[in-house]
């Protein structure tokens, strides 16, 4: 009696020790340097997410490594709900299946937050490239094999690359680059053929006439460049459904009720008018899911691309 007595103590003790939850700062790990799209969508969330809770949202930007050492930073974090980690795709779903160490362990180190965004890939190329979208892009590169290079800056792109070589059975070679702007830059000037991205990075090159995109890797097209085909309507099923995702992620240790609460903050912000408009100017398109429902998306996508990766052969020492 006594010791049940002592658990339900210490059980409502704990109920109230977050039920102002957060009652101090709260500390934003974003695993990629300001400047690009991960960045954008993060100081939007924290400053909405600050003006909810009545406290400072800090944005800690932790680049290096592909994502890798912000991603083991936030799971090593206290699991108190005060650090919460920016969910991207390549260090959640694909680094695992790249690298030897990323320094965590995805199905056991985090708990799902929130899904924030989701944006389909689209493959821009150097106007010098002869080709109008995938189905002549893959003709023109079995015609001339190892002649086009394609660009990426992190896990996402790189594996998307070895997905339409494995898909149109080509050979492209790849050249990896430690961010989008050193990137877009070299493709911009022709030392690099293609790339593979997400549009916030390039659909305004593809607006201004720098670049051309030859395909939205998705079933629909895209609000941002309706004009483009599909991968479906080029005839390529396998990359039709080819999305890079964003979201929020804690230490698997966090208690539920807080992952919760961090849950129903997340998509109250991502779900509001405001936010929504300011994440379509940055080329993202709102996708919110709750905790429960984005695990299970990232289980999912974890053994879709580590499917990939063996397929490929891709490796990062």
């Amino acid at each position: 009696m006594r010791r049940l007595f002592i658990l339900v103590v210490l059980s409502l003790a704990a109920s109230s020790a977050y039920a102002q939850f957060p009652d101090r700062p709260v500390r934003f790990i974003v695993p990629f340097p300001p400047g690009g799209g991960t960045d954008a969508l993060a100081r939007i969330l924290a400053a909405r997410l600050g003006e909810l809770w009545g406290q400072q949202v800090i944005v800690d930007n932790r680049a290096g490594a592909q994502g890798n050492i912000g991603t083991a930073a936030g799971a090593k974090a206290a699991p108190d709900g005060y650090t919460i980690t920016f969910a991207h795709q390549g260090a959640l779903v694909i680094n695992p299946h790249l690298y030897q160490d990323t320094g965590y362990d995805t199905l056991k180190d985090f708990a799902a937050v929130a899904r924030t965004t989701e944006m389909a890939f689209i493959a821009v190329a150097h106007p010098s490239v002869p080709a109008k979208d995938l189905k002549e892009l893959a003709q023109y590169a079995r015609q001339n094999p190892g002649k086009l290079t394609f660009a990426s800056t992190s896990a996402g792109p790189h594996i998307v690359g070895e997905l339409f070589k494995l898909t149109t059975q080509t050979d492209l070679v790849h050249v990896p680059y430690k961010g989008a702007g050193p990137a877009i830059n070299d493709l911009l000037g022709g030392q690099v053929s293609l790339m593979f991205s997400n549009p916030t990075s390039t659909v305004p090159h593809v607006k201004s006439g720098k670049l051309r995109a030859l395909g939205i890797m998705d079933s629909k097209r895209s609000p941002a460049l309706p004009e483009v085909p599909t991968a479906l309507e080029s005839g390529f099923v396998e990359l039709s459904n080819v999305v890079e995702w964003y979201g929020i992620v804690v230490p698997a240790a966090t208690p539920r009720d807080v992952v919760q609460k961090l849950s129903i903050s997340v998509l109250q912000v991502i779900n509001s008018i405001d936010v929504k408009d300011r994440v379509h100017q940055i080329g993202q398109v709102p996708s919110p899911a709750g905790a429960e429902e984005f695990e299970r998306y990232i289980r999912a996508d974890y053994e879709r691309w580590g499917r990939v990766v063996k397929a490929s052969g891709a490796k990062i020492e």
